[in-house]
């Protein structure tokens, strides 16, 4: 009877192997064909930003996303946030439907892109929302173009957390744009469940995005942007400036963030490292949303939401 047993358990590896693999026989997803649920405009300069601009209202949130992703990751909050507020989404250079190309992808840069692209659209009372590596951007907007922004809110940010130059090295090995182009579909929904407290299969949506993308003829681009973005996040810390801002701040974060603290470089609570970045920011209120992870404004949009909201109307 053994061999029944071990036919059994070739059959049941089998199974597990072919349930992680969903997308790879559909074809390729070209970033300009994205489906964000919202309707996408470009501005006139250089480089050409992608746009969601939805609602209307004396204030405007700026909603800024994080590494590898695009605008199209705030669709649980846009039509919310849009009843109260403008509301413009982003791309940024690099990322999504934006131009991409040989441009310094960094904090500076992208801080200084859209300031420019604020004063293009002619913008006031601009409240930057920035995710992540978007939170990064915004402290160095609010620092390096302070008139740019009359407030910000920085939603499980990077930026806030220190790495000594052994854990970069580190961190730059690991992201290389082959690994970036090759990442075989059940390790990209493993990376991207780590983003959450509980995965639900409701956000399959971004693992086929990312599997049909890989096959996108501007996939290249997006890989040298991921890997630039790392380096970035490295090279121009902000840590040490975070007293510098100067615009009233929320830091809204998930209590289960699985991705910062690093949990393989800096073990640790999340909370204590936000609560440390609120510490610095002079200006600055705390929230923690529970059973959330990194994603929080995916996971838990009812609560994040109110978060946003309940500080713009302060």
């Amino acid at each position: 009877m053994k061999w029944f047993y071990v036919m059994i358990a070739a059959a049941l590896l089998t199974l597990a192997s072919c349930a992680g693999v969903r997308y790879a026989d559909k074809p390729a997803l070209e970033f300009q064909d994205i489906d964000y649920g919202f309707e996408v405009q470009f501005s006139q300069g250089e480089p050409r930003i992608a746009y969601i601009d939805e609602g209307s209202g004396g204030q405007t949130l700026l909603l800024v996303h994080g590494l590898a992703s695009n605008a199209g990751f705030w669709r649980y909050n846009i039509a919310e946030l849009s009843r109260h507020h403008r509301v413009i989404a982003v791309d940024l250079p690099g990322y999504g439907k934006s131009q991409k190309g040989d441009f310094p992808y960094g904090m500076a840069f992208w801080a200084e892109t859209l300031a420019d692209f604020i004063s293009e659209l002619g913008l006031e009372n601009v409240v930057y929302v920035g995710h992540s590596m978007g939170g990064q951007i915004g402290i160095t907007l609010s620092i390096n173009h302070p008139e740019a922004i009359s407030a910000l809110v920085l939603a499980a940010p990077a930026g806030v957390e220190s790495f000594s130059q052994g854990s970069g090295d580190w961190l730059r090995s690991v992201f290389t744009m082959q690994g970036v182009k090759r990442t075989p579909e059940p390790q990209i929904r493993e990376n991207l469940s780590i983003n959450f407290y509980r995965w639900n299969n409701a956000w399959e949506w971004m693992v086929e995005e990312r599997v049909r993308m890989a096959k996108a003829a501007e996939m290249d681009e997006f890989a040298y942007t991921v890997v630039q973005s790392i380096g970035a996040m490295l090279d121009e810390p902000t840590t040490h400036r975070l007293h510098r801002v100067g615009h009233p701040t929320l830091i809204v974060y998930g209590r289960y963030d699985g991705l910062i603290p690093n949990r393989f470089l800096n073990p640790g609570f999340p909370a204590a490292v936000f609560e440390l970045a609120h510490e610095q920011i002079p200006d600055s209120k705390l929230v923690e949303i529970n059973n959330a992870g990194h994603m929080l404004m995916i996971e838990k949009p009812a609560g994040f939401n109110a978060a946003v909201l309940g500080f713009t109307r302060r």
